[in-house]
């Protein structure tokens, strides 16, 4: 008995001692080397939209088909856009016409000009002489409000026909195909060209093209989501750490990352960023009072604060945006830690490969 009693005393003080021993290493490790099971593939999700309205009358892609950049996902149909097309280009060459009529009424009017000076001079010296002959009292008083009528009349002409070259000159604008309705027939004529292009719509890069709803028939609306795109070189990895356990990670510290996707498998990761906020702290002035959060427990839940990794290469294919991973940090300085976060991170990708 009393060999009995010996052996369940050393193992007791054996499992106490290793229960301290793990707790310890739980509790420093969490500052030094902190591990989540929190991470997840996120990754800039383009909604495409078609930039025209009208029906679809072909789908060049099916769902999550990788593409390239510049290759045509649907077309909507252009034949309107075709008319709009040819209609504002028979408006450009209508104001082109105009504007060489304009050109053609301009020398007139330059005409008109030099014909109302020369008038106006003759009758501007007639009035002058016979002034001079009234002041004799050489002529009659009617003979010289006669040659004053006229110098005005002609006066006026002179007047009225450089008025009119001005406003020709001011619709021709500053010269040939810069008047104000080629202007605007040549801008109508380019936005009909960029509805044309747009009805064909187009992958913005590489990627992979998700939840496709669309099909020949569907009704295109402009500035309306139609499909996600997902660009190839966008995806990430990032991982919501309580706020303790990081608060001394810095841009020294690395990463190893497994999925749950690929058991077994460990990958190193750089850190890109750390977020400097979380939603439920955020407040809005919008006029109501303060919401105060209450807790009634004594141990309340951990904050957590979200990491967000980097890795040159691309993610391997499996992988997902919303991609399940675990996460643990290390620092570069640090070769125990390093081991050890290693250790961990290992036996975190073996248990998800046996779950």
């Amino acid at each position: 008995m009393q060999s009995a009693e010996h052996k369940f005393r050393h193992w007791m003080r054996l499992l106490i001692v290793l229960f301290i021993a793990v707790f310890a290493y739980v509790v420093i490790a969490d500052r030094a080397v902190p591990m989540t099971t929190e991470g997840r593939v996120q990754g800039y999700v383009v909604q495409v939209a078609p930039q025209v309205s009208g029906p679809v009358v072909h789908v060049w892609v099916r769902n999550n088909q990788k593409v390239r950049a510049g290759d045509v996902l649907f077309e909507i149909d252009p034949q309107k856009y075709r008319l709009a097309k040819t209609r504002a280009q028979l408006q450009l060459d209508a104001a082109l016409e105009k504007e060489q009529t304009l050109y053609a009424q301009k020398e007139v009017a330059k005409a008109n000009i030099a014909q109302a000076q020369a008038s106006y001079t003759n009758a501007h010296r007639e009035y002058l002489r016979l002034q001079k002959l009234s002041h004799q009292h050489v002529i009659s008083q009617s003979a010289f409000d006669q040659a004053r009528a006229q110098n005005q009349v002609t006066l006026a002409a002179l007047s009225s026909a450089r008025q009119n070259l001005r406003s020709i000159e001011a619709q021709l604008g500053a010269g040939v195909g810069q008047s104000t309705a080629v202007q605007l027939a040549k801008n109508s004529l380019a936005q009909a060209e960029l509805d044309l292009i747009h009805t064909q719509v187009r992958a913005p890069s590489r990627g992979v093209v998700t939840n496709l709803q669309v099909d020949v028939g569907t009704m295109a609306k402009a500035n309306v989501a139609m499909l996600s795109f997902v660009p190839e070189h966008s995806l990430w990895v990032a991982a919501d750490f309580r706020e303790k356990s990081v608060a001394q990670v810095n841009g020294r510290y690395h990463a190893y990352v497994t999925f749950d996707a690929l058991p077994g498998e460990v990958f190193s990761y750089d850190i890109a960023s750390q977020d400097f906020g979380v939603a439920v702290a955020q407040q809005t002035a919008n006029g109501a009072l303060t919401k105060v959060e209450s807790n009634n427990r004594w141990v309340r839940d951990a904050q957590r604060i979200r990491v967000n990794l980097s890795q040159k290469q691309m993610l391997p294919a499996p992988l997902f945006v919303g991609s399940r991973a675990t996460v643990v940090l290390y620092p570069d300085n640090g070769g125990l830690w390093s081991w050890l976060a290693r250790i961990q991170i290992g036996l975190a990708s073996w248990f998800h490969y046996i779950y």
